[in-house]
């Protein structure tokens, strides 16, 4: 391609693409969808963050003033923290012993964690069907190439060319896709396994401060 009359648009690639690109196009909307709804719902939405929890409420616990810590996490609470909602229903259930405590934290975690794994799962799917879609319509592509091939009185190089260059534009299209959705899956994913790696760990501390706190 040396001069600009030679350039391909968007549209046109998408049209030399052939039937496979309208449900790849489907797919990358709903990826792009689905990646810009966890941004704002694990990032902007909620403040994964519990160093601030844990140092805060394990003070107070220190001090024997548990209202103080379940106060404390109600504020966080309202500030969008998502990990003190996890932690008070711990402190909730303090009075109740420790199986009580684990089971509250553990229940509350959960419904918590699935809520910011929303739509990991479509992640998943969409980077494993569509370079399975892609390759599919560059499969469909080829025949209808080798077809014309067969049908051309003379064939040559750039008929063979062009036919093998249109039926690979679904293909790439399809691992572009893949790409986005399985990097944006891992992405976040590691951000919710840390946090869930937190939220063990400051629930340990704090059933571990109480029980000691009983004791003495």
């Amino acid at each position: 391609m040396n001069n600009g009359s030679d350039t391909i648009t968007l549209l046109q690639f998408f049209r030399l693409g052939g039937w496979a690109m309208w449900p790849l196009l489907v797919f990358s909307i709903a990826t792009i969808g689905i990646i810009i709804e966890r941004i704002i719902g694990i990032f902007i939405s909620n403040k994964l963050s519990m160093k601030r929890i844990h140092t805060n409420v394990m003070d107070l616990l220190n001090k024997n003033d548990l209202n103080g810590a379940k106060e404390f996490c109600n504020e966080c609470d309202s500030r969008r923290m998502t990990g003190a909602s996890i932690i008070k229903a711990g402190l909730d259930m303090a009075n109740l012993g420790e199986h009580r405590m684990e089971k509250a934290i553990e229940a509350e975690a959960a419904e918590k964690i699935n809520i910011l794994e929303r739509g990991f799962n479509l992640l998943v799917a969409l980077g494993s069907i569509a370079p399975i879609t892609g390759f599919l319509g560059t499969v469909s592509g080829m025949i209808s190439a080798f077809k014309s091939i067969k049908d051309a009185a003379d064939v040559n190089a750039q008929l063979v060319a062009g036919g093998i260059f249109e039926a690979l534009i679904t293909t790439a299209y399809g691992l572009a896709i893949a790409i986005i959705a399985i990097a944006g899956y891992n992405i976040f994913a590691h951000f919710v396994d840390r946090f869930t790696a937190d939220v063990e760990q400051t629930g340990s501390d704090v059933i571990t401060s109480i029980l000691l706190k009983d004791k003495t």
